[in-house]
């Protein structure tokens, strides 16, 4: 009878043991498949309206190390698809800009609230004027708060630059004629070298940034990092790094003066991709900017550290 009882013990343990093992080997096996499942990173899009929220703050620093100023920047930008043959460009309305300088009260710019506009369809993405993506310089132009108070050329070219680091994120999303791009990425864990590595950009702006003035892109990469949930929303981690990047800008604030800059920067960040509608969903972007600017007039030379943190946010039309 006892040795009855053993044995029937022994096999209920052998019985618990083996399941035990039997579950965790199933749950291992299924960890294993979703580190290696194929995605599709460059699929169709969905015909839904987005709407994103764009803040980029400017912390300004000496060289001693010693904090100068604060500026944030913010768009709130409708993206409404192309819905016929008869308009093949996306529409992008800017709802909304906001800006805060260091420690003076938020404005709006009134000029830009309601503007819509659509990007150059060129390969190189320059329009028959000449203007990245096709945006209208002449917009940025004389451009004031919503008190009247205008904007010094260095603000209003970094409110000009908002739209242009809102699609330079988005292009990273986009499939590639030629060179690697998203298309290439669909395990967890792939690396590449983007088409847009070593590329070089004119980022002239009216009457205020001369002709010649140009950013210059590292070794560009993107890897797919990871998997990951934003807002309920299932998205593929694209981890985006910019490499030894350059720059040089010439300004003229006024009639017969010229500020020249130069400088290095260094960006990089997570683009978190809808994995349903292959929107972005989220993004994070920092960079660090050292540059030289050589002024006409004493000190001559002035040296700064500028530190930017971007995030970038897909929202429903009640956050407007």
């Amino acid at each position: 009878m006892k040795k009855h009882l053993i044995f029937q013990s022994l096999l209920i343990l052998f019985l618990f043991t083996n399941m035990i093992f039997t579950f965790t080997a199933y749950a291992k096996a299924n960890d294993d498949s979703i580190l290696y499942q194929v995605f599709n990173l460059a699929s169709e899009r969905t015909q839904d309206v987005q709407f994103y929220i764009m803040e980029s703050q400017f912390t300004n620093y000496s060289v001693n190390g010693e904090r100068m100023s604060r500026d944030i920047y913010t768009v709130y930008l409708k993206h409404t698809p192309y819905k016929s043959e008869g308009n093949l460009n996306d529409v992008y309305t800017c709802l909304k800009f906001t800006v805060k300088l260091d420690n003076t009260a938020e404005t709006t710019i009134p000029n830009l609230q309601g503007w819509t506009y659509t990007l150059s369809n060129s390969p190189d993405g320059m329009d028959d004027k000449g203007q990245m993506l096709g945006i209208e310089h002449s917009k940025f132009e004389n451009l004031v708060d919503g008190y009247g108070n205008p904007f010094p050329p260095d603000k209003a070219y970094l409110i000009y630059n908002t739209f242009i680091d809102f699609h330079a994120i988005y292009s990273f999303c986009e499939k590639t004629n030629e060179g690697k791009g998203i298309q290439d990425l669909n395990r967890i864990g792939q690396k590449i070298v983007h088409a847009s590595a070593f590329s070089e950009a004119p980022v002239n702006l009216g009457s205020h940034v001369a002709q010649g003035s140009m950013f210059k892109n590292g070794e560009i990469t993107l890897a797919f990092k990871g998997l990951s949930v934003v807002d309920d929303v299932k998205c593929a981690i694209v981890f985006f790094d910019s490499g030894e990047s350059s720059f040089k800008m010439t300004m003229n604030p006024a009639p017969d003066m010229e500020i020249k800059t130069i400088g290095t920067s260094h960006y990089n960040g997570d683009i978190y991709i809808d994995l349903a509608s292959n929107w972005i969903q989220r993004a994070v972007m920092e960079e660090v900017v050292v540059s030289e600017t050589t002024l006409p007039f004493p000190p001559h030379k002035v040296n700064a550290v500028t530190e930017r943190y971007t995030v970038l946010r897909n929202v429903s039309d009640v956050e407007f």
